[in-house]
């Protein structure tokens, strides 16, 4: 049998080319491509070479329509046992091919060529063509009429011409040797045999009887051999005239062979003679006459089924050529049946050769009709009848029809999918599972088979000695098939793979991967000291408006760039080391260990630094991938260089993102990553990554240490922020805002300090002092962020830039201030409480010396104590001593603020209290509008909480512990709790308040003016009562002076008193303007000495809404009075 066989291989002119001399396999294929273009020679155009002979037996030659075909054989072909049969499997003419600069003496080739033609007797012309002659040899030759055809050197178009014109003179040649070979055959003088005619042992009288037909058989033949010389010669008409006659003989004798080679014939002369039709009549009546051919040659087959040669392979040739014919889609199960029938008789061949052949030409024909697993199956036949021969070259063309099969069977190498079948087999690269080649990983009807195909792989090309091969094999069998393969055969593969990487190159590549699996499992954020900020040129606040990368640049609140079709979503900085973090698993049963793992990136802007990793079995680790950013640019990261087994692959996020999808939906027995432990991970896809030039880098830490700050509630201390340049540009401009909560508790920046730092330098370092103040326990413990934004030149060279789209970035420097608050000093109780004291009598009204805790009112006669009693525990383990300070309104002769009290010190698991004192709030005016609205309108209870609000602000409770820890405790809530009943007393004046005094006009006997001050007995002594009006209306009242002794009696009035006055002392009727004061003088002349009390009270007539409301009167009727407090009278005796 041969391959690539037709209906229209019966007229086809077969010629062999030989390489003849020296000559580069790149030359000798271009010589041989120019060739074969010219497989058709026109019968018109070879007249001017064709000599015409009286009688030529193609009478029906069409010279304005035939041609002759050439069939060109490249490379030695061994002579077939049944060219007498068939014609056309003669090699009818010798072509050799010389390259001149390689072969300087012709003669020598010459030599070499008649020797190469002794194999190829049946070969009527001979030619060598020598191509690209010198001029020396040019002219040696040109005068010998010999075998030998120079090519001068010339351009393409010109050498085609020639060759060409020499094609056609072969043609002519050949055309006149057929000629000559059918008239030699008319005259008888041809004996036509084929391997069956010897095979035939007969007796004595079976010669006889052969001997009569011998006659009758060889005209036959020789007609059947005529009809094949006429096809040769391109006159289909001859052809089929003596075929019919050869058909008649052949009958005759019974010679059933030779009567279907016949009848081939006569089909091939038939369809030749319809060339260029396409009617359907003619296929239905070429299958009707290829059926008769093959059903003769089966009829052959039974007469001769005692021969050891059998002509099966006709049969099973003519069953392809027919196959081959009706190759169509409308007739696919025409051709099915047809090839079935001839994989049926492939059983039966007896030449291994012929099997092949079969099988190849069987797979070639399922492969046109699209049923490529049929191919596949037949090619595997074909590869298991070349590992049957012992050969590394049988190996080797078993390897190569296997990795045919491959993709039938979705086990194929990735150097042989294209590209861009890779990124868009869907239609689009958008992270969508690409279901076929998922699906083609595993599936369970014949994962098996797929396992077969890829070990016989493994096995061809360990005995075709292709190590890169065998390595391939077995990294697919191992990464693809691991579940199904015990732990001892894993490590077998794992050996296999060892194995071929020792006779490999250092350095190989192989586009298959084989362990582990890599998965991409996050772009870690950016550190918040590199975000970075777009910068708008024109304003101050450059950052404004601006979304920090950090490091995404892109979010759903962002506006869309109408002009930009690809945003990028993550930048890098060159010079700036980046991390990537990756998962890799090792299901198998062994220990793996990868020499180097790398960021694969193609678009050369980025270095990759590798790692090496160990992976038990059955696990899977994260791993940290790193590099740096060279050249701006995007650039894309699509997966892995991993340096494992001795071989380098490339491993693809993709390919295993979709592995991972495909055994979530159950089309893949197991994910790798779910077997080696790991957990389920969310689909990371790999963002649009731009590089951009070198910016500046601020490097922030605590000085002291990044820990927390650690503070009691309260406490206040300054933070020192060390701020250095890491980058390579300059610091031009940098501003600090406060974010996040709790900004309050941030007292001060020092901006100033980095204001006077600019330019900062690279390398260079600047200190930041910021105070600090601990919230309150029990609120919101978010600590404040401070947000440095800095950014470097505008443009190079210190010129602006032409536009603002192209102003380098700046960054946003977030460093937060973590604050760690603990409890320090805790409230236990708050209370008001409330004291008065008599006040001596005296001749003045206030005394300056008097001690600041308490606070005598001029108006009011007596020592007024109110505190706010803080019970204070200490539940650490330090010591604390507070202070209270109060601050004071500035007067003229006065040159302090505040007045802070003697310290208090509260041990470790210990209670004090506290005390605060009130009277230095008191309002100097009754407001009347905070008295009578305060329940009704907001205005006067916002006022009346700013009043509140400020009274608490000049308080401030301190505390210390140890030398460099001191703080201020929160009382704002503690003390408005303690006031919610008790406001209006506190800061409230009364509406009167009395004051008595001695008048100065009273004249003391000498010897008793030295007790200034003192009241004596005996003596009348001149006082006076001051009422003092605290609202901003006049008031009208009637006026009552009582003295009382120690015992509480009236001592003015009753039948015993003890006590004489002059003046007036009841019912005095007075009228006091707005904010005034008056004066209602008497004398008392004290009987007996003594501790005395006196006492003024007053009932207002008429009273407002506002007496009424700061008395608590029930009912408009009810009477107002106001009383002072009892001023002491000390009476001393004269001795």
């Amino acid at each position: 049998m041969e391959p690539d066989v037709s209906i229209e291989t019966c007229s086809m002119i077969r010629i062999v080319v030989l390489p003849i001399g020296p000559i580069h396999p790149n030359h000798f294929r271009k010589y041989v491509t120019m060739l074969s273009r010219h497989r058709t020679v026109e019968l018109s155009a070879i007249s001017s070479f064709y000599t015409a002979r009286k009688k030529s037996p193609f009478t029906q030659q069409p010279w304005d329509s035939g041609s002759l075909r050439f069939k060109y054989v490249v490379g030695e072909s061994a002579p077939s046992p049944w060219e007498d049969f068939q014609s056309y499997r003669k090699i009818q003419a010798v072509i050799g091919i010389c390259h001149c600069p390689s072969s300087p003496d012709l003669e020598n080739v010459m030599l070499q060529f008649v020797e190469a033609c002794k194999g190829y007797g049946s070969s009527f012309v001979q030619r060598c063509f020598a191509f690209s002659p010198a001029d020396s040899q040019l002219e040696k030759e040109s005068n010998k009429p010999n075998k030998l055809v120079l090519f001068p050197p010339a351009d393409q178009r010109t050498q085609e011409f020639h060759l060409q014109t020499m094609m056609q003179d072969i043609a002519a040649s050949l055309l006149m040797e057929f000629e000559k070979w059918v008239l030699q055959a008319e005259s008888g003088g041809t004996l036509l045999k084929t391997p069956l005619d010897s095979q035939a042992s007969l007796s004595a009288e079976e010669q006889f009887f052969q001997a009569i037909k011998a006659k009758k058989r060889k005209n036959a033949r020789a007609q059947k051999a005529i009809g094949d010389y006429c096809l040769l010669a391109g006159s289909p008409v001859d052809a089929n005239a003596h075929y019919c006659t050869a058909l008649e003989l052949s009958r005759m004798v019974g010679d059933y062979f030779w009567y279907a080679g016949a009848l081939e014939g006569g089909v091939c002369a038939f369809f030749m003679g319809k060339v260029g039709q396409k009617d359907p009549a003619l296929v239905e009546e070429v299958k009707y006459r290829y059926n008769g051919v093959i059903m003769h040659y089966r009829k052959s087959i039974m007469h001769e089924s005692d021969q050891r040669v059998s002509p099966l392979s006709f049969e099973l040739e003519a069953t392809l050529k027919l196959a081959r014919f009706l190759c169509r889609p409308e007739m696919v199960k025409e051709v099915v049946d047809l090839l079935t029938n001839a994989s049926d008789g492939a059983k039966s061949l007896i030449d291994p050769n012929d099997r092949l052949i079969l099988y190849v030409e069987i797979a070639r024909l399922f492969g046109n009709l699209g049923y490529h697993r049929k191919a596949a199956f037949f090619s595997r036949q074909v590869a298991k009848l070349y590992l049957q021969r012992q050969d590394n070259l049988a190996a080797s063309s078993a390897l190569q029809v296997l990795a045919i099969t491959t993709k039938a069977y979705r086990v194929q190498s990735k150097a042989t999918i294209p590209m861009h079948n890779v990124f868009n087999e869907t239609g689009i690269d958008n992270g969508k599972m690409r279901h076929q080649l998922v699906v083609s990983l595993f599936e369970s009807q014949w994962s098996t088979l797929q396992m077969i195909v890829l070990k016989e792989i493994l096995l061809s090309a360990v005995r075709a000695g292709d190590p890169l091969a065998a390595w391939s094999a077995a990294a697919r069998l191992l990464r693809s098939y691991y579940p199904l393969i015990t732990p001892p055969a894993q490590s077998g593969l794992a050996s296999a793979l060892i194995n071929s990487a020792d006779r490999l190159p250092s350095g190989t590549h192989c586009p298959d991967p084989a362990l582990p699996f890599i998965r991409l499992h996050s772009f870690p954020p950016h550190s918040s000291q590199t975000d970075i900020i777009k910068r708008n040129p024109k304003r101050d606040d450059w950052w404004a408006g601006a979304v920090p990368s950090g490091p995404f640049i892109y979010t759903p609140f962002t506006k869309k760039d109408s002009t930009s079709t690809t945003k990028p979503n993550l930048i890098w900085v060159i010079g700036e080391p980046i991390q990537v973090l990756v998962e890799l698993a090792n299901p198998c049963g062994f220990d793996l260990i990868v020499n180097s793992i790398y960021l694969s990136v193609h678009s050369g802007n980025f270095d990759a630094f590798p790692v090496t990793v160990t992976l038990t079995s059955n696990s899977s680790k994260i791993l940290s991938l790193s590099g740096v950013p060279t050249k701006e640019g995007p650039v894309s990261i699509t997966g892995c260089i991993v340096h494992c087994f001795g071989v380098t692959t490339e491993h693809l996020f993709k390919d295993v993102d979709n592995l991972v999808l495909g055994a979530a939906q159950g089309l893949i027995i197991c994910d790798p990553f779910r077997s080696s432990g790991s957990v389920k991970l969310k689909n990371i896809t790999v963002p649009n990554i731009l590089i951009i030039p070198q910016i500046p880098l601020l490097v922030s830490h605590v000085v002291g240490g990044d820990s927390s700050i650690i503070l009691y509630e309260g406490e206040i201390r300054d933070v020192y922020i060390n701020l250095a340049n890491a980058g390579t540009v300059p610091v031009e401009q940098a501003h600090i805002l406060l974010s996040g909560k709790n900004q309050h508790s941030v007292i001060s920046v020092g901006f100033e300090n980095l204001k006077s730092a600019l330019p900062l330098k690279p390398g260079a370092e600047v200190i930041i002092p910021v105070t600090l103040k601990a919230w309150e326990i029990g609120s919101d413990a978010s600590s404040p962020m401070l947000y440095i934004y800095y950014a470097g030149p505008s443009g190079n060279n210190g010129d602006p830039p032409p536009d603002s789209s192209t102003v380098p970035p700046g960054r946003r420097l977030v460093t937060p201030l973590n604050i760690c608050v603990q409890q320090g000093l805790s409230f236990m109780k708050v209370r008001l409480l409330k004291m008065e004291i008599p006040a001596q009598i005296s001749e003045n009204v206030l005394d300056k010396k008097t001690d600041k805790l308490v606070k005598t009112d001029p108006f009011g006669g007596r020592w007024g104590l109110r505190f706010l009693e803080f019970e204070l525990h200490n539940p650490s383990d330090v010591v604390f001593e507070v202070s209270v300070s109060v601050q004071l309104e500035k007067t003229n002769d006065e040159n302090y603020s505040e007045f802070t009290y003697p310290k208090t010190r509260i041990d470790r698991d210990y209670t004090s209290r506290v005390l605060i004192p009130l009277e230095h709030f008191k309002l100097p005016v009754l407001e009347g509008s905070v008295l009578i609205n305060n329940n009704s309108q907001s205005s006067s209870k916002s006022e009346l909480n700013a009043l509140v609000k400020d009274m608490i602000s000049k308080i401030k409770v301190r505390w210390q512990s140890g030398r460099n820890s001191s703080g201020e405790l929160h009382i704002k809530d503690a003390t408005q709790a303690a006031l919610q009943s008790s406001v209006m007393e506190v800061l409230l004046p009364d509406p009167l308040t009395f004051c008595f005094k001695l008048a100065k006009e009273v004249d003391f006997e000498d010897s008793v003016k030295e007790m200034n001050g003192y009241v004596l007995a005996n003596y009348m002594t001149a006082m006076e009562v001051k009422v003092r009006n605290n609202t901003k209306d006049s008031i009208r009242m009637s006026l009552t002076v009582t003295c009382r002794d120690v015992t509480g009696e009236n001592c003015i009035e009753g039948h015993n008193p003890t006590v004489l006055w002059a003046g007036t002392l009841n019912g005095v009727k007075v009228e006091i303007p707005p904010l005034k004061e008056i004066k209602h003088p008497f004398s008392l002349y004290f009987l007996v000495p003594g501790e005395y009390t006196l006492l003024a009270a007053a009932m207002i007539d008429d009273p407002n809404d506002i007496l009424r409301a700061r008395a608590h009167s029930a009912s408009p009727d009810e009477p107002v009075f106001c009383r002072g407090p009892p001023y002491h009278v000390r009476v001393h005796g004269v001795v």
